[in-house]
């Protein structure tokens, strides 16, 4: 850095006060000049004149507090936009605000993930960061807050007026008032669409918008799964270098790889299901040291051969992170050519594979893993429904022909693979899904219960056991892994989840380390009782997130000491990061890891962890507006449900029929004061003695059904049913106060 001997009695040239502001690594201002060149006296009135001259010239330019800067250079603390994951793994961010005409391309910002909190933005999201200027002219950034999507950013429906003046009604339930929306910044928006929008600041007393973009009218249906992605920043459209190399794909010749295509491999999918990547086998296992043992060899498209790192369409790929799923679309983590194409195990075809050939126990335990890269084709395309009828001994014309060779097989060493389950002891929450049925209009016909078979279960314990071998296999090589990383519950959600059951009847063990068979316990003694689908959900509630990551901390739920995923490629980045590496560790061929990028995996996990939550919060909000939808023409009906949830502001329930959540506020409980109890999670009155606790089952009249929040919001229907002896007795006994302020 330019200084001045201390010595030295020449005044610094205008060069050299530029190349020090330049390189300053913190906030600069005339004194710190000064004190870097031993300015005093007459010489601080000379630069204070050269400081002006520089300005007026455009190469300085004034900050807040009497700072300066070299021109053009961002401010210190600097509100930034997430842009992408380059292929070293570094998190790169451009200004917020930037000018789009007639402007340089923004400067580089590479993120930093230290300090103590460690931040993992997602593409898109705004983080307010402190900028570190570089030589070269980009910049280091340091996250002081990740502030999402943006801010400042609105979607709702624009409306008008009584006087034909324009309004945005928010979808977010937290606004709770329309901002005004000037004429001039209306967008050509029409009454009735859902639009993005942006607060004008400084409007006083009224709040202010400007329509930035129009999604669809509120009539559409196909509108209610945009605004989910909207909302939560999913990116819909790939770069057109990705679009392009996608249509360069070809389908793979067998060349050096393993003939697999005599095999009977089959996929099990839901009938709903257009990606197909993963395929299916099991034979008893011949070799004299396993007797009663089973081969099982699960073969997953081979995508890393057509996507490899650094290009056009990883990158996009590593941005998405994940596939997202709708109920009237999806979001693809890689373009429709490779992901319902030439990535697509389709019946009939030539598809190229990476396949785990496991040897595993009559109990389960898995003896060996082989990883092949091969060419197989698929046998059959089957239904979770297909096979489940033809193990129940309805097979109907695909299934009968595949009994004795296919099915049956993949039954029994599904039947050894549970058995080993069971003795881990693993956290076996089956929890209902809703299957949201839309009629040709694209609205939704019904809401179902999903349905659960065996069938299920078996395709899951293949893909757990493809996922534990992969993760074996990298383990033993010391190379890095992907782990799929479940912590055990933190200690204060395990004493609240402890808190929670002991209202309903059930005591969880204090003494020694929780374990899985601790969960499992509490939900065998509730099975065969109408609380386990309230005690399911608290001790899912009460689990840590999984994450991705290179740390081997294993797999709680799972009861696994170490665990990856490496059977959808197609729709999860970090299957494919697992797929290049056992390529690589393995010398399978073209596609492989490059050794640089190994130090990325810690950023990348945490990138692509964040764009899973992203992914599930885009799909639950797009149910639950979905559900709204359904429902909104059937305000004024009885709906059966049970206790959910109990806060100070009222009750929260889950109907029977749809497995929608809804709300009741206190203010639509029978009048009295009602007080809290969190202990005992329950609301009680304090004159009534009505008692609304968790589990309780309740029936509730829709009061509201808002699809443009996705919110339901009920008042329980009978509040004689609920009476219990206790509050009778309690009203025979109490007399009401007099003092203090009633609630209703």
């Amino acid at each position: 850095m330019a200084r001045r001997p201390r010595n030295a009695t020449e005044r610094p040239t205008k060069q050299q006060i530029l190349a020090y502001i330049e390189e300053a690594p913190g906030r600069v201002g005339k004194r710190e000049i000064a004190r870097a060149f031993h300015l005093h006296g007459s010489d601080r009135i000379w630069l204070k004149e050269i400081l002006r001259e520089l300005e007026s010239d455009g190469l300085l330019e004034r900050k807040r507090g009497r700072r300066v800067s070299a021109a053009g250079r961002l401010p210190e603390v600097t509100l930034v936009r997430v842009d992408h994951i380059d292929e070293d793994g570094e998190v790169i961010a451009i200004p917020a605000s930037w000018p789009e005409e007639d402007a340089p391309p923004p400067p580089k910002i590479y993120l930093t993930q230290g300090g103590r909190r460690r931040m993992a933005p997602g593409i898109g999201e705004r983080v307010l960061a402190r900028l570190r200027y570089a030589s070269d002219g980009t910049y280091e950034g340091s996250p002081i807050r990740v502030l999402g999507p943006g801010e400042r950013s609105l979607l709702g429906i624009f409306e008008r007026d009584d006087r034909g003046a324009g309004r945005l009604v928010p979808a977010d339930r937290r606004h709770k008032h329309p901002y005004t929306v000037d004429q001039e910044h209306e967008g050509g928006a029409e009454p009735g669409e859902y639009v993005v929008a942006e607060s004008i600041p400084g409007g006083g007393r009224h709040q202010r918008a400007r329509i930035l973009d129009r999604i669809g009218s509120s009539d559409n249906p196909r509108s209610i799964t945009l605004v989910a992605i909207h909302t939560h920043g999913l990116p819909v459209e790939f770069p057109a270098s990705a679009l392009e190399q996608a249509e360069r794909a070809a389908p793979v010749a067998l060349g050096d790889r393993e003939d697999l295509r005599s095999l009977p491999l089959v996929t099990i999918d839901g009938a709903d299901a257009s990606d197909f990547d993963d395929a299916v086998f099991a034979s008893p296992d011949d070799a004299p040291d396993n007797s009663g043992g089973w081969r099982i060899v699960v073969a997953i498209a081979d995508v890393a051969w057509y996507v490899r790192h650094g290009d056009p369409l990883d990158l996009a790929a590593r941005g998405r992170g994940n596939s997202a799923y709708f109920p009237d679309r999806v979001v693809p983590m890689l373009p429709e050519k490779l992901s319902n194409d030439l990535c697509s195990l389709r019946p009939g075809v030539d598809r190229a594979c990476l396949a785990a050939d496991m040897r595993i126990s009559r109990e389960g335990r898995l003896l060996s893993h082989v990883f092949r890269r091969g060419l197989m084709r698929s046998a059959a395309r089957l239904t979770y429904e297909q096979v489940q009828n033809a193990r129940d001994g309805s097979p109907d014309d695909k299934t009968k022909s595949l009994m004795a060779l296919v099915i049956e097989p993949l039954f029994g060493a599904y039947e050894a693979l549970a058995r080993a389950r069971d003795k881990r002891g693993t956290l076996d929450l089956d929890l209902p899904e809703r299957q949201v049925v839309l009629n040709e209009e694209g609205w939704v016909d019904k809401i179902l219960p999903r349905p659960r078979y065996d069938s299920h279960r078996l395709i899951e314990e293949y893909m757990i056991a493809a996922n534990v071998a992969a993760a074996e296999a990298l383990q033993a090589k010391q190379a890095p892994v992907m782990y799929r990383i479940h912590e055990p519950p933190a200690l204060g959600d395990v004493e609240t989840l402890r808190e929670s059951l002991s209202t309903l009847g059930f005591k969880l063990a204090r003494a020694g380390a929780l374990r899985p068979t601790h969960f499992a316990d509490i939900l065998n003694r509730a099975a065969h009782t109408d609380k386990l689908q309230i005690v399911s959900d608290l001790i899912l509630r009460a689990q840590s997130k999984a994450v991705y990551g290179p740390g081997d901390s294993g797999h709680f739920g799972l009861a696994l000491r170490r665990y990856c995923h490496f059977t959808s490629p197609i729709r999860r980045y970090a299957d494919l990061l697992v797929h290049r590496t056992l390529i690589r560790e393995f010398g399978l061929g073209e596609g492989a890891l490059p050794t640089e990028a190994d130090d990325a995996f810690t950023a990348i996990g945490e990138q692509i962890s964040s764009t899973e939550r992203r992914a599930v919060a885009a799909e639950r909000e797009a149910l639950d507006r979905f559900t709204s939808a359904f429902l909104a023409d059937r305000i004024g009906s009885i709906f059966s449900g049970r206790i959910s949830g109990v806060t100070r502001f009222g009750l929260f329930i889950r109907l029977e029929e749809t497995g929608a959540d809804g709300f009741v506020p206190v203010r639509t409980l029978p009048w009295d004061r009602y007080h809290y109890d969190e202990t005992h999670h329950c609301l009680e009155g304090e004159n009534s003695g009505l008692r609304f606790s968790l589990g309780q089952t309740v029936t509730a009249e829709l009061l509201e059904a808002e699809p443009r929040t996705g919110s339901l919001v009920f008042q329980l229907a009978d509040i004689d049913d609920i009476t219990n002896d206790r509050a009778r007795k309690s009203r025979q006994r109490r007399t009401p106060k007099r003092h203090g302020r009633r609630r209703r």
